[in-house]
């Protein structure tokens, strides 16, 4: 991890800290009333943040967060898929998540922190990456197979938020 630029100014992952959660639940709960991106129609708030922080820190999954000059505009992380310990056959497959404030799309900052977490992915003996995505995310669905995903599944009228049926893209890249 550590600085890279595109142009001007410098952009630099890292490890999240307990002071970056404030920002990083402003980011998840920014497209909440206005997108399908996250299938929830109540904003989070900073306890629920911080306590998945917590569990995020316990199981030792990695919180990272992108940064220009000391001011986080984007998050990514990842979990065990399918439940932690439920189904162990599971235990080398992760889902992640990655959010970028719009004001900062377009400069290749989900690329960078994507690349990071497969790296730590690998470095944890996670062997697939799955993504799942709104159906209607047609730029999600684009940033990842540019980034190695391929589409693996649709899933029709699995989810619902304003009142409408939604659609689920199951991606997945084998690390």
């Amino acid at each position: 991890m550590g600085p890279q630029r595109h142009g001007a100014p410098a952009y630099r992952v890292r490890t999240a800290l307990d002071g970056d959660m404030p920002v990083v639940r402003d980011l998840y709960n920014a497209l909440i009333p206005t997108t399908t991106v996250a299938w929830t129609e109540k904003p989070e708030t900073l306890r629920e943040r911080m306590t998945w922080y917590r569990a995020q820190q316990r199981a030792g999954y990695p919180v990272l967060v992108v940064e220009i000059e000391g001011t986080v505009v984007g998050f990514a992380s990842y979990a065990s898929f399918r439940g932690d310990g439920k189904w162990p056959g599971y235990r080398h497959t992760v889902e992640h998540t990655i959010h970028v404030d719009e004001g900062h799309w377009g400069r290749g900052l989900g690329r960078m922190l994507l690349e990071e977490l497969v790296e730590q992915a690998r470095r944890a003996d996670v062997h697939v990456m799955v993504a799942a995505v709104d159906a209607a995310n047609v730029e999600s669905v684009a940033f990842h197979e540019r980034l190695g995903f391929v589409v693996v599944a649709r899933m029709a009228e699995v989810g619902r938020k304003f009142d409408r049926w939604l659609d689920l893209v199951l991606m997945q890249r084998i690390l």
